[in-house]
């Protein structure tokens, strides 16, 4: 599995798509990751699916309870990450929320992120001060970086302190709101964007939270280094499923 890092350093505009382990079928996590891979994803965000998704709007909010009602818990996903480390060659990041790290048992999680040869993670509800005073360790143990995420609300303090800390990239969530398809990008989200970018912040940034298709895909790449697109794909697979796939990546990609 490539680095995250090298995919950042061969290519601008990065696609990253996020979809839900256990979603639409319990099975289909590795024919998913597969399928992305194999059409030009450049790294996958897979969300561990939760009953109580603060981050997500009502379309990844349905992906997890369906996941869950599929019997999709930690043991299952984990055993099927690892399942694909041998063969996939695309960067995994996994996005998940800190009570199931906590719950799973921290080194127990950490363990088995690095047994599927995962090294990125992502926990909306992470404070700051609890990633400096105990998590920064813990992941730096297990080989695991962090991602962090602003909004247009960070103040440019804590925007430049993230950046220290980071050693994959920024998540650059692009409205104050939860996840969903919100329409075009705005004006103001554009000043956002050029507000960060002129911030020449050492980190990578990805942008992320209503990002559907190509328009707002090349529009977000114009100010960051990728993107990624979630409740879009997330629809996309329970209108069409898996066999969707490759035609969903080439109209974001291609369009």
């Amino acid at each position: 599995m490539k680095l995250l890092k090298e995919i950042f350093q061969e290519k601008k505009n990065l696609l990253s798509i996020f979809f839900t382990a256990g979603f639409p079928k319990l099975d289909d996590t590795v024919k998913i990751i597969q399928d992305l891979s194999e059409n030009g994803v450049d790294f996958i965000e897979v969300g561990l699916p939760y009953s109580d998704p603060l981050a997500d709007g009502t379309t990844i909010q349905d992906s997890s309870h369906r996941a869950l009602q599929n019997g999709m818990n930690l043991d299952v996903v984990f055993e099927q990450l690892k399942s694909v480390k041998d063969t996939n060659k695309t960067p995994l990041v996994l996005m998940g929320y800190l009570n199931q790290l906590i719950k799973y048992g921290e080194d127990k999680f950490c363990q088995a992120v690095k047994d599927c040869g995962m090294k990125t993670v992502i926990f909306p509800d992470l404070p700051m001060i609890e990633y400096e005073n105990h998590y920064k360790a813990l992941f730096e143990k297990y080989g695991i970086t962090n991602v962090f995420l602003i909004t247009p609300h960070t103040s440019e303090e804590r925007i430049r302190k993230i950046d220290a800390l980071t050693d994959a990239f920024i998540y650059v969530v692009a409205s104050a709101s939860i996840t969903g398809a919100k329409g075009e990008i705005s004006t103001e989200q554009i000043d956002y964007f050029k507000r960060i970018e002129a911030m020449n912040l050492k980190s990578k940034l990805v942008v992320g939270f209503g990002i559907s298709d190509n328009k707002t895909f090349t529009t977000a790449c114009n100010y960051a280094d990728g993107a990624i697109i979630g409740s879009a794909f997330i629809k996309d697979l329970d209108k069409n499923g898996v066999a969707g796939i490759s035609n969903f990546v080439s109209t974001v990609i291609n369009a």
